[in-house]
């Protein structure tokens, strides 16, 4: 064991398992590279301020500190870490990888598996909440915010746990025959229960959301309310949105745990698959603000101070300046209906 850690500041290992994997190696960055890394890059800064802005509208509106806001707040907060995981795995690819040693390549990887791991157990504690508010039509109280927290702080000590398994020992330094070709330094087996894991909760998360909309469907009217069914229409939307995105890449970890090395000439092109899955980080913040009137305003509020001080300077100079309109409020996802407080959710048959 000790001999195997020795080799994880060898800066020739990584060289070497790209060699045994790869048929050829990026020695040189091409300007193609270039723009598709400044693309990505400008991409990724759009993942961060999106997810960053849901993030803020979470926390300085109390109306949003419900069970189910939380969880949409921990899954932003996943993506946002993906966002800043993927620029660095930008930053760090290409010609600079075959520069890195061990250990750094795998806190490059490990960080992408980390914050995806944390994106998929989000899935699965908003698909619980959903069941356990509708299903079971119980609420979340005051009472329970420690609950939610230690729910949410366990699903991020089990990702890093997963994502941190192969600098833990679980990786193929020493055993070249048992190398992924897509990610050269991580032994297949250990790929393959990642992505066996993911795809077990995603199936278990569907077969939740069947059996909330069975319950929804057969229920009485407080229970299958507009909203009720609007909030539920916006979080299958997120699933959906995740499964469509991040299924080619399971595909194509899943086919180079089957192909033996060099066999498969699709898997030298995986990075185009994992570039189509970061869309999943861009799109949700649009998902919850296009669902949300409520969120969507709030979200937009920081980029909407200039109208306050065009205000100022109109009586400032003797025009007449814009009078700003007190906000209406609006039930949370259900676009076109307005209720006379400002209720966001409906919890089983309770208004949070």
């Amino acid at each position: 064991m000790g001999g195997l850690y020795s080799e994880y500041l060898n800066s020739s290992k990584v060289w070497e398992h790209y060699n045994y994997t790869k048929e050829t190696l990026d020695t040189q960055e091409t300007p193609s590279r270039q723009v598709a890394s400044a693309f990505i890059i400008i991409l990724c800064c759009a993942i961060v301020v999106e997810n960053l802005l849901v993030l803020i509208a979470v926390a300085r509106n109390s109306k949003f500190h419900s069970a189910m806001y939380l969880f949409l707040g921990n899954l932003a907060a996943s993506d946002l870490l993906a966002g800043v995981a993927f620029v660095a795995n930008t930053l760090l690819s290409g010609p600079v990888t075959l520069g890195l040693t061990p250990v750094q390549w795998f806190a490059r990887e490990g960080s992408a598996f980390i914050t995806l791991s944390a994106s998929v157990f989000s899935l699965l504690a908003i698909a619980i909440e959903r069941h356990v508010a509708i299903a079971k039509v119980k609420l979340y109280g005051s009472d329970k915010s420690c609950r939610m927290l230690l729910l949410i702080g366990a699903s991020w000590l089990i990702s890093l746990v997963l994502g941190g398994l192969p600098i833990l020992g679980w990786n193929c330094l020493g055993h070249l025959e048992a190398c992924s070709t897509v990610l050269p330094l991580y032994a297949k087996q250990y790929v393959l229960c990642v992505v066996t894991i993911f795809s077990v909760i995603l199936s278990a998360i569907v077969a939740l959301y069947v059996r909330i909309y069975c319950v929804v469907r057969s229920s009485h009217a407080d229970v299958a309310g507009p909203q009720t069914l609007a909030l539920l229409k916006t979080v299958t939307i997120v699933l959906g949105v995740f499964i469509v995105c991040w299924l080619p890449a399971f595909s194509i970890l899943l086919l180079d745990y089957a192909c033996p090395v060099r066999s498969c000439p699709v898997l030298y092109k995986a990075h185009y698959f994992f570039a189509f899955a970061t869309l999943n980080s861009l799109l949700n913040p649009v998902i919850y603000t296009w669902r949300s009137r409520d969120l969507r305003r709030e979200v937009l509020r920081p980029l909407q101070c200039w109208r306050p001080a065009a205000g100022v300077a109109g009586r400032r100079d003797g025009t007449p300046g814009h009078r700003l309109l007190p906000l209406r409020s609006s039930s949370s996802l259900e676009r076109g209906t307005h209720m006379p407080t400002s209720p966001t959710f409906l919890e089983g048959n309770t208004v949070v």
